[in-house]
């Protein structure tokens, strides 16, 4: 049998002369029921094929599945699951996608397309961020699948763009624990705001939103009078980002209140700070 990746860049040359007459060419397939006992695995393979080039994707789901449950001992019961996974994933009928490529982990672990499995199982959680709103689980359930990836199966293709999603939604996290902070900073509710801060600062140091996460804390803590926080989220900021905007903005409202960055008293931010000199920080 043939990987993921040769059968999909095949599918242009599925046969599309026995599959349409083997199957029929119009109509929902799953909806007609159409009786699929008479046919060989690599019949229902090559029809799964030929929905999959026309777009039709639900329909390659279930005749993938098919195989599945006629032949499940048989080779192509193998390459069919992954198949059904992609399928799925490509008619974003996500939680389908997930279970198949589960399946195929839990049954096919050592084999070439246990990767891309997995990629297809975290790409289920990952493609959902923006659909999900303030609810950040499945953000989470991604991170934790590409990390998989990243971890389990280094050398494969698959790796490279895992890295760049996981990163892409550790940064998501982050922004939305921002959105939050300003809510509740423009509401004058400055504690729950340093709270979201504070997370972005000590769990979410190496992303973007870093430097106005520090340039807000110093908003926040000047707001409530906090002079030693607020000198110290300047310094913070000044010594890791001190070419930024952000830094700017912090430096002049510390200025206009008579201050200037730098780490005083004894609090987290002043932990940082110290972590910050010695390097062990970034």
């Amino acid at each position: 049998m043939i990987g993921i990746k040769r059968a999909i860049n095949g599918i242009g040359a599925t046969c599309f002369v026995a599959a349409l007459a083997a199957c029929g060419a119009d109509g929902d397939a799953r909806s007609k029921g159409e009786n699929l006992e008479g046919f060989g695995p690599a019949q229902i393979f090559e029809r799964g094929e030929f929905e999959i080039a026309r777009n039709r994707n639900s329909d390659a789901v279930y005749f993938f599945s098919e195989i599945e449950r006629l032949y499940p001992y048989s080779e192509f019961a193998k390459q069919a699951l992954i198949m059904q996974a992609f399928a799925a994933h490509q008619s974003r009928d996500y939680d389908s996608s997930r279970a198949a490529a589960q399946r195929y982990i839990d049954f096919y672990p050592t084999e070439e397309d246990a990767a891309y499995a997995q990629y297809l199982l975290a790409l289920s959680y990952y493609d959902q961020i923006d659909e999900i709103g303030r609810d950040q689980g499945l953000t989470f359930q991604a991170l934790q699948a590409l990390r998989t990836v990243i971890e389990v199966y280094p050398d494969s293709e698959y790796t490279s763009s895992a890295i760049l999603k996981f990163d892409l939604a550790f940064d998501h996290l982050a922004s939305k624990e921002m959105e939050i902070g300003r809510f509740y900073l423009k509401g004058q509710h400055y504690g729950a705001a340093i709270s979201r801060f504070r997370v972005v600062v000590e769990d979410f140091q190496t992303t973007s939103h870093t430097p106005e996460a520090l340039h807000r804390l110093v908003e926040a803590y000047l707001s409530l009078g906090l002079l030693e926080e607020a000198q110290t989220a300047g310094a913070i900021l000044g010594y890791n980002y001190r070419s930024s905007d952000w830094y700017e903005d912090s430096f002049k409202l510390l200025s206009n209140n008579g201050l200037s960055p730098r780490d005083l008293g004894n609090n987290w931010l002043s932990s940082i700070y110290r972590q910050s000199v010695k390097g062990e920080w970034l």
